[in-house]
């Protein structure tokens, strides 16, 4: 930790450059003052003094490459963190009360207790900032009160998981300040699907998390959710000829977490007819030749998304090793058949009995479109509403936006490059 007024100076000295250059990657000028931007909003918001000791940290927005649900099935999945996220400013205030102050929204005050999660506080930050804070306290370390000013361009219900960015952002400054760092990247991310699931009342796999706190693509395997197999893997795709667009469908996630929570509930129920918990468990095999009975207990689309999870997660070390050796072909193929299996099988571009509105497939079509039979698209995260992915070639990346931004909207079609640093203190 550093006074905050030293933290100004090195901000203005340039000392923090190369850090935020890894962070955002791009040159460091524009970011210098969205620093100053939240040193100013911690010193307002909480009255703090130029000597108060504080710490400056960073935890990323994520993309699923591939690997659609299939990790709360203890299953396989190729992710990587992104260079949005959210930044934070962060002191310890001498309570036993943790203030969270996001700009724009709300402040946030939650009294440490140890009581456990608030169904008042369902779906709320403050129940993400109680759950983190109860997990770092059941390893052992004393977490007292202290007080955050965050800003953020993860955007909410964008797909890019603000959720478990926020997580990953609480568990790196709480690290940083009662745990003298002693957690790992792993570790953290846990304890964010613990607080996500528990706490926030959403059944999240473990993937979102990982992403963000470990950085750049990783291939991850679930099969010992106690201890994940992280491989990362080198990927610089502007050298290999294309882009990663993030295209916003218009669509809001709000009120789509019963539509979540069907998947792991119906993939579930699968498996429990073998007697399992999950379907990693399950030979697929045993699922074609008990398909007749499969379908009268559970029912055609339980069945169905249990066949995309095996399907994709067989695609996610595939692709990862097309990523590693530079084979686009490959990769681009493969992740054209995990879009249509997610579309087809696990069914989550539509709410049930949507009609009307039915953006995420508008939003997928216009892609296809737009690419002209190069790069590929597919659903990007939990599904339903929010955003699709799309790798575009370069030399037609400025004609993908515009003619994609026409259909969906200006503003739409995000530019992101993979961050190779996860959850991060700067100072």
């Amino acid at each position: 930790m550093q006074e905050l007024g030293a933290v100004r100076k090195a901000l203005e000295a340039g000392e923090l450059d190369e850090a935020l250059s890894r962070l955002r990657c791009a040159p460091p000028a524009g970011e210098r003052g969205r620093v100053a931007q939240v040193l100013e909003g911690f010193q307002r918001t909480f009255g703090s003094r130029e000597d108060t000791p504080v710490t400056l940290c960073s935890a990323p927005g994520r993309t699923e490459i591939c690997g659609n649900h299939t990790d709360h099935q203890r299953g396989r999945v190729l992710a990587a963190a992104v260079n949005v996220d959210f930044l934070a400013c962060a002191a310890p205030n001498g309570t036993d009360t943790i203030r969270f102050q996001s700009e724009g929204w709300p402040l946030v005050e939650v009294t440490l207790d140890d009581k456990g999660p608030r169904p008042e506080e369902n779906e709320t930050t403050a129940s993400l900032v109680r759950g983190m804070a109860e997990q770092v306290r059941k390893r052992g370390y004393p977490v007292a009160g202290f007080d955050i000013y965050a800003v953020s361009d993860v955007l909410p219900g964008s797909g890019l998981s603000s959720s478990a960015a926020c997580e990953v952002l609480l568990g790196v400054v709480e690290n940083h300040l009662f745990c003298r760092d002693e957690l790992t990247a792993v570790e953290i991310a846990q304890m964010g699907q613990k607080a996500e699931n528990r706490y926030f009342g959403k059944q999240s796999g473990l993937m979102d998390q990982t992403a963000s706190s470990v950085g750049g693509a990783v291939a991850i395997d679930f099969a010992d959710p106690a201890e994940p197999v992280v491989r990362s893997v080198s990927v610089d795709l502007a050298s290999l000829g294309y882009a990663l667009c993030i295209l916003d469908s218009g669509a809001s996630h709000a009120s789509l977490t019963g539509e979540y929570d069907s998947i792991p509930r119906e993939m579930g129920a699968v498996a429990a007819l073998f007697g399992k918990r999950v379907l990693r468990e399950v030979d697929e095999e045993e699922v074609w030749q008990n398909l007749p009975r499969l379908r009268q207990a559970a029912g055609d689309r339980a069945v169905l998304r249990a066949l995309h999870f095996f399907a994709d997660d067989r695609r996610v070390e595939r692709e990862a090793d097309a990523l590693a050796r530079g084979d686009m072909e490959a990769f681009l193929a493969l992740v054209d058949q995990s879009g249509r299996s997610s579309w087809e099988l696990l069914q989550d571009i539509t709410p049930t009995g949507a009609v009307r509105e039915q953006a995420m497939a508008v939003a997928l079509t216009a892609a296809r479109r737009a690419l002209r039979g190069r790069g590929a698209c597919r659903v990007h995260g939990g599904g339903f509403a929010g955003t699709i992915q799309a790798f575009v070639p370069l030399d037609s990346l400025e004609q993908f936006r515009a003619e994609t931004e026409k259909t969906l909207g200006a503003g739409s079609c995000h530019v992101l490059s993979i961050r190779p640093v996860g959850g991060a203190v700067l100072c």
